[in-house]
């Protein structure tokens, strides 16, 4: 399948794909999901599917040592599959987006279950599968079985809005971003291609202070000959995230375990363990304690989630109850970062 003419008249198509694809295979960064460029050996979809939902909203250094840990543990999707849900949450905490890991063991069931552990190789069939949405079905599609589909993602549109100068601000123009990047794809080296895109937006065009001259599309790139290709892609001005406050209680016992509770399914940092904590809200504070102690104010976190940002009192005690109590180092490798930020702070206290 040929690659579709673009929106530009003047864009050599067969030189641009040759010119990234060469640089791929002298640059290409070396990542534990990856095979090297050019290639044939098989990959592993398992291992593609996992590093790319661990990926999003995550950058490369903070997610490998979770993949490198997942798939010790976890080999193979069957054996993440039979996984308990508390023990995949525990091992996801610090990864953020904890809806992700719910997605990711719903799907890893579905594959062990439905399929007899075996993925899909079409973007259809991927897209069949719970919690996998366009973007990783057509990353598993290229990447782990070679078909010619279009990936994109946040570094691809980057390179997309420059390339061909959008003017159309984003997120309006992420179709029109979709549309060209697709315009590039052909049956050669798809998996090649998508990773060189993604590989080209982190290490040289990137969000600020772009490495043009070392760029090895620049000569086609309509975004560098404006003379300004840090204005693509073109923004919208971002609305004020609300602000919401609410309290951590930090109780330990006599012998120094923090008590958690299990947060509901449902909602932020859905099936997490956690903090015992009140509503966060714009309003007063919610700060009924979750049992009668001489608690102490030990200062405040400030954390800043997706929608909304959170100044988190934290309040300390000795004492009982009906909780999860846990040792404080694996409280510590078990909870959120909003909860992490809030155990370090209890220590000053």
């Amino acid at each position: 399948m040929p690659a579709v003419a673009p929106s530009r008249s003047d864009l050599d198509v067969a030189a641009l794909r040759r010119a990234l694809l060469d640089w791929y295979d002298a640059n290409a960064r070396s990542l534990p999901w990856r095979r090297p460029p050019g290639s044939r050996a098989p990959v592993d979809p398992y291992r593609v599917w996992l590093s790319e939902v661990m990926l999003q909203q995550t950058t490369v250094p903070h997610a490998t040592p979770y993949f490198e840990r997942f798939t010790a543990r976890w080999p193979t999707v069957s054996d993440l599959a039979a996984v308990e849900d508390g023990d995949l949450m525990a091992a996801w905490a610090g990864l953020g987006y904890y809806a992700r890991a719910r997605n990711l063991l719903a799907c890893a069931r579905a594959v062990a279950r439905d399929h007899g552990g075996v993925f899909h190789d079409t973007e259809a069939g991927l897209l069949a599968l719970p919690g996998v949405g366009a973007y990783t079905a057509a990353a598993v599609a290229a990447i782990a079985f070679d078909r010619p589909a279009n990936v994109v993602d946040g570094n691809v549109e980057r390179v997309i809005a420059r390339l061909f100068a959008v003017e159309t601000p984003v997120p309006a123009a992420r179709p029109e971003l979709k549309r060209l990047a697709g315009s590039l794809v052909a049956d050669d080296r798809p998996g090649d291609w998508a990773q060189a895109l993604m590989d080209l937006g982190s290490t040289v065009c990137r969000p600020r202070s772009p490495f043009c001259l070392m760029c090895p599309i620049r000569e086609h790139c309509a975004g560098l000959a404006t003379g300004e290709p840090e204005r693509f892609p073109v923004k919208t001005k971002k609305a004020v995230k609300p602000h919401r406050q609410g309290v951590a209680w930090v109780l330990r016992d006599g012998a120094g375990r923090v008590a958690l509770v299990r947060r509901p399914d449902k909602g932020l940092l859905g099936g997490m363990l956690g903090l015992p904590t009140g509503e966060w809200g714009e309003g007063p504070l919610d700060d009924a304690p979750p049992v009668i102690a001489d608690w102490r104010d030990a200062g405040a976190v400030e954390h800043v989630f997706t929608h909304f940002s959170l100044t988190l009192w934290v309040r300390v005690a000795n004492g009982q109850g009906d909780f999860v109590w846990t040792a404080q180092v694996e409280a510590a490798e078990a909870l959120p970062t909003v909860f992490r930020k809030a155990l370090i702070a209890s220590s000053r206290c």
